[in-house]
């Protein structure tokens, strides 16, 4: 399915998805939120096998933030036990997939946690793709947590302040295992961050679509490659400039 004829040589390294419009979806077929919590799992199942098939390196989806704390305890529980369920799923091994999970892992329940390890210990040698699950997880905290660690240095005087750079606050991030995402999508038709990557992002293309996250498809996964594909990454540089690098 090569609908927008994507260049296999200009596939981003890495794309974060913000999975958005799962109870949206649901409560449209007059079904429980639940409902279209399950539907998204699906939707995960095919858009990891497609990214693999494209050559994607680092898949990073946003699945339960720490503001989703605040929702009904019903659908809290009902997504911890999703995740547990997803998790039995055996793409990480038919799509040769390692997992990895990003966030403040302590709120979990313990059972969640514990599956989650084995998860990552079990998949630690797939190398076709790593998907990356963010859960109970939340930029602000992110950032938050990885100054704590390098003030805590500064503090016990392993390192100055005049130490810190860029470099060191990113090797402090939970991601720090993987390069910075260079396409962001949004399903669902908000147009905001939502608290997600935002150190990462610093220069990511950003891709929002109206479609509720159970029905993005593969040809959607398409159409959002190739409009990332059709713009120029100046990274700060003039047009000009880009043009003379790719010409030389």
């Amino acid at each position: 399915m090569e609908s927008f004829n994507l260049d296999k040589q200009r596939v981003p390294r890495h794309i974060a998805i913000i999975m958005d419009g799962n109870g949206r979806w649901a409560t449209q077929k007059g079904k429980d939120r639940s409902y279209g919590h399950q539907a998204g799992v699906d939707t995960v199942r095919r858009i990891t096998s497609e990214c693999v098939r494209l050559g994607v390196e680092y898949l990073t989806l946003y699945t339960f933030s720490t503001e989703n704390w605040n929702r009904p305890e019903t659908e809290v529980a009902a997504l911890m036990g999703l995740v547990l369920s997803s998790l039995e799923d055996e793409i990480f091994m038919k799509n040769n997939v390692r997992f990895r999970v990003i966030g403040d892992m302590s709120r979990l329940p313990e059972t969640v946690q514990q599956k989650l390890r084995e998860t990552e210990l079990h998949t630690e040698k797939n190398s076709a793709m790593t998907m990356v699950v963010a859960l109970s997880y939340s930029s602000r905290w992110e950032i938050t947590e990885a100054t704590k660690r390098i003030a805590t240095k500064v503090q016990s005087g392993e390192i100055a302040i005049n130490d810190i750079t860029e470099e060191m606050l990113s090797q402090n991030m939970e991601t720090s295992f993987m390069p910075d995402p260079e396409l962001l999508i949004r399903t669902g038709g908000e147009q905001r961050i939502s608290n997600y990557l935002l150190w990462q992002i610093a220069y990511s293309e950003l891709y929002f679509c109206d479609t509720f996250w159970p029905d993005f498809n593969e040809e959607d996964l398409h159409k959002a490659i190739a409009d990332y594909q059709g713009r120029q990454r100046r990274f700060g540089k003039t047009e000009a400039q880009v043009e003379n690098e790719c010409n030389s």
